[in-house]
């Protein structure tokens, strides 16, 4: 399985393969024949293998499909509908796109874009009653396709920028056979059979979503049940009507459905889940208790990046160790640990994680400094601070840009959050740098309160106090309603101290 096309052919053709709230389900083989025509109604217009294709759609089955279906032929290109004129402007423009498709009656500004910058408008259009995810497509032809038919395994399926909380967002390019991979690595791990469903309420401009919410159930001969997005009052109800055994999310959405977890006993009860994934930020081990003992459920925690086209490393399902606040066992690349002068450690020691495998980028686009910077004899450095223990399980301890440095002193803002965890009146926590005179940086956090109960950022820097130095106890601490998040729903500590206005 190397390419999109093989991957789609796995589902029996009566098999549901894509189903949606209050929609009809589409069939493996109704998928088949979507992917075919959306494959030959791009070559049509000109459009064919290798050429850049921009999507913008709401979260939903026709996401789901036209990112399979465009990637099935053409280099797929999903942007996040919440962007601003001038970001799609940079997006667009940067990736040379050819066309981009937009539902029928949108009002994106990507459309004005578009037509400034010359790329070909495509729409996608739904008919009353089509089962979740049947599109077709319509726009003006742009010329002959160079390369007509199914992409092959070494043409670049998907493309997506790095955040860029540090500097530029990069062009990340992965072939067929990258995503395939990871595709393929995931549903390993995590023994997906056709008797799967998920429930997919991530993203789908996002790596996780794309490919193991989406891509790796799929290659198997599962069902994905698509969601409008992430939406904690309407969770409950949805696992009522997709009856899922899975699903995967990041942290922050895992701990805003344990919020509401109490008041829905019974349809937990009525939906035994197989296994409850979490991967794109470290999930604290205290609420990886808490799901297990709601969900009576395995949490499987994973560890991704989009230049590995999602999947590094993968705690194992029962009967196998999960080790909370562990990353988990290699899951599909090799993975290592490194120093600076490029030698890879032993166990126990501390240093940069390093991959390298068939899921991994082979490297960035039009950027050679980058590239440079990130490829160590073949290995790609992940920017990640781990250690790996004596039965190969990986641990992070932080994001090297993320390490707070206060006079010299190095701090992990994850050892920080882990401790506050503890205190019975916090939820949820971020803690970051703020920027300081003399010492360089300091230690700031926000903090998310259970319902119901109170604490001053006195008594909590009092119960820090009695766990960590005093020079990682934060000396400003806010209290929000909620943590401000990214465009996926990850916390994001660069950059935050400049957002909450403390610079």
């Amino acid at each position: 399985m190397d390419t999109f096309d093989s991957i789609l052919k796995t589902g029996a053709d009566n098999a549901e393969a894509i189903a949606a709230p209050g929609r009809p389900a589409l069939s493996y083989a109704g998928l088949r024949q979507l992917v075919a025509d959306t494959v030959a109604s791009l070559n049509a217009m000109g459009i064919g293998r290798n050429d850049r294709v921009g999507i913008v759609l709401s979260n939903g089955p026709e996401m789901a499909t036209a990112f399979m279906a465009v990637a099935a032929g053409t280099t797929s290109a999903p942007l996040n509908p919440a962007y601003r004129g001038e970001e799609f402007e940079f997006y667009l423009s940067d990736l040379h796109a050819k066309a981009l498709i937009v539902e029928q009656g949108s009002t994106s500004p990507a459309i004005e874009v578009a037509k400034k910058l010359g790329v070909a408008i495509v729409e996608l259009r739904v008919a009353e009653g089509a089962p979740a995810g049947q599109f077709t497509l319509h726009g003006s032809t742009v010329g002959a396709p160079a390369h007509g038919g199914m992409a092959q395994p070494d043409d670049v399926a998907l493309v997506l920028h790095t955040s860029g909380t540090t500097s530029r967002p990069k062009i990340v390019p992965l072939s067929q056979r990258n995503v395939c991979a990871s595709a393929r690595h995931i549903r390993e791990t995590l023994h997906f059979s056709p008797q799967d469903r998920g429930l997919n309420i991530m993203p789908l401009f996002h790596i996780h979503g794309l490919i193991a919410a989406m891509l790796a159930p799929i290659s198997a001969g599962a069902s994905v049940f698509c969601t409008p997005g992430f939406d904690a009052l309407k969770f409950f109800g949805w696992m009522d009507e997709a009856k899922p055994t899975f699903y995967s999310a990041v942290p922050t959405m895992h701990q805003a459905i344990l919020t509401r977890a109490s008041r829905n006993a019974e349809v937990i009860a009525r939906n035994p889940l197989r296994f409850i994934r979490s991967s794109s930020s470290s999930i604290p081990p205290q609420v990886i208790a808490e799901l297990e003992a709601t969900f009576k459920a395995p949490l499987v925690e994973a560890y991704g990046m989009t230049e590995a086209a999602h999947q590094m490393a993968s705690n194992p399902l029962p009967p196998k160790a999960r080790k909370p606040g562990s990353v988990g066992l290699p899951g599909g690349p090799d993975v290592e640990i490194m120093d600076e002068a490029g030698n890879i450690l032993p166990f126990g020691e501390v240093g940069e994680i390093v991959i390298r495998g068939p899921n991994v980028t082979a490297g960035y686009e039009n950027n050679d400094k980058a590239n440079a910077e990130a490829f160590t004899h073949g290995w790609f450095r992940t920017g990640d601070q781990g250690v790996k223990d004596q039965d190969g399980y990986i641990s992070l301890t932080g994001r090297l840009k993320e390490i707070i440095n206060r006079g010299g002193e190095k701090i992990s803002p994850r050892e920080v959050d882990e401790v506050f965890m503890d205190h019975p009146a916090v939820q949820q926590v971020v803690t970051f740098a703020i920027p300081h005179p003399k010492l360089g940086e300091e230690v700031g956090a926000v903090v998310v309160l259970r319902e119901g109960q109170a604490a001053t950022d006195k008594e909590l820097q009092q119960f820090l106090a009695t766990r960590l130095a005093d020079f990682k106890v934060p000396k400003k601490i806010l209290f929000m309603d909620e943590i401000p998040k990214g465009a996926t729903g990850k916390l994001q500590r660069i950059g935050l101290a400049q957002k909450l206005g403390l610079v």
